[in-house]
């Protein structure tokens, strides 16, 4: 549950404290504390005054300290958030990328920038990755400390709160980077509309595709999906026929995004796209799934990938261009907006009519907002 409550790592030499949601311990719940230890800046490292931090649902699987949770192998204590913007406010030694004053956006894949994968330009699959909010304390805080070298500088004047969504928007642009696919004029097959699913499909609008198609159950989000452009469709309706109509001589859509983690939604994926077509897996499933290597890797001669984080810092140049330059407005995806205090309340919302949740930790706390008891 989240509640008050004073933080079992304060330490005496504390010169001053924050407001903070901390996985305290290994059961299901979080902690909202008041008395959090200022973070202290070492070489290489910015302290950042958050200004928003968006939920995910990582953020609900740690909550509930799920198997998936579990499997992260988290650091306890920690401040949770992965998703964040803010205003750098110190500056460690040895840092002259940053400057006081600089805004900038979190990239929660924190590389080492020496091992195999990041001396040859895939840092966000470092060997050695250290995760923000899992094993290194994250934006569910007031301010945080992070090395300067997972900040990514953004122009003046950018919005923050955008700047909070650049992370998972993030997600959805490296899939269609890993695709390979030329999306102007492309057509796009998505399963799943939730955010990372939506986000590919307002990318891909952005870029030009010629058709989008998102399969999705709730008929909330089919009606985001709808209101960015794209068509939405339920599951239980005849996607590869969609799909072969309106690809007309193709017979088949240029590439798929599967979005959703179910295991369930690939095979109609694989029959909706044509020969030579390319299929980016990005939702993770919560299990093993079966591919017929034969009929779909060989004879219709599909290519299968899988996109992982972002790349560094490809993904995230291209990702704030489109923001920037106004082709991309993120803040119409943000449905909620709470105070630190109330992530309850931001975790329930995850299962209702919402799109992207912000914490503002500017809001004032609600300290009266129903604390949810573990079940």
């Amino acid at each position: 549950m989240t509640s008050p409550a004073v933080s079992p790592i304060a330490s005496p030499e504390a010169a001053a404290t924050m407001r903070a949601v901390i996985k305290a311990r290994p059961e299901r719940g979080v902690e909202f504390v008041s008395d959090y230890p200022e973070p202290h800046v070492a070489a290489g490292e910015v302290k950042i005054q958050v200004a928003a931090a968006s939920i995910c649902g990582t953020d609900r699987e740690l909550y509930e300290y799920s198997p998936m949770a579990k499997g992260f192998n988290l650091r306890i204590p920690v401040v949770l958030g992965h998703e964040c913007s803010g205003t750098v406010i110190e500056v460690g030694e040895g840092v002259d990328s940053l400057a006081v004053g600089d805004l900038v956006a979190l990239e929660s894949h924190v590389a080492c920038w020496e091992c195999y994968p990041c001396r040859t330009g895939n840092a966000h699959n470092c060997l050695n990755m250290q995760l923000l909010g899992l094993h290194l304390d994250g934006g569910f805080a007031e301010r945080l400390v992070a090395p300067a070298s997972a900040c990514f500088k953004l122009p003046a004047g950018f919005p923050l709160e955008q700047a909070a969504l650049l992370e998972p928007a993030g997600v959805a642009m490296h899939a269609i980077q890993r695709s390979g696919v030329e999306i102007s004029g492309a057509d796009v097959v998505i399963s799943g509309g939730g955010p990372v699913g939506l986000l590919i499909a307002v990318i891909a609008k952005v870029m030009g595709a010629a058709n989008v198609v998102v399969s999705e159950p709730n008929a909330y989000r089919r009606g985001l999906v709808e209101k960015f452009g794209a068509t939405a469709v339920e599951p239980s309706e005849d996607l590869v026929a969609i799909c072969g109509a309106l690809s007309a001589a193709k017979s088949g859509f240029d590439v798929a995004f599967e979005a959703s983690g179910v295991p369930a939604a690939l095979p109609a994926l694989l029959d909706a796209v044509r020969r030579e077509a390319t299929v980016v897996a990005v939702g993770i499933p919560g299990r093993a799934v079966e591919l017929d290597v034969a009929s779909y890797l060989i004879r219709k001669g599909l290519t299968f990938r899988g996109s992982f984080g972002r790349s560094l810092w490809g993904t995230w140049e291209k990702i704030s261009y489109l923001v920037s330059s106004g082709k991309l407005d993120l803040s119409a995806l943000i449905t909620h907006r709470l105070p630190l205090s109330d992530l309850d309340s931001a975790i329930d919302l995850l299962s209702q009519e919402s799109c992207k949740v912000l914490l503002v930790p500017g809001l004032p706390d609600r300290l009266d907002a129903p604390s949810r008891e573990d079940a």
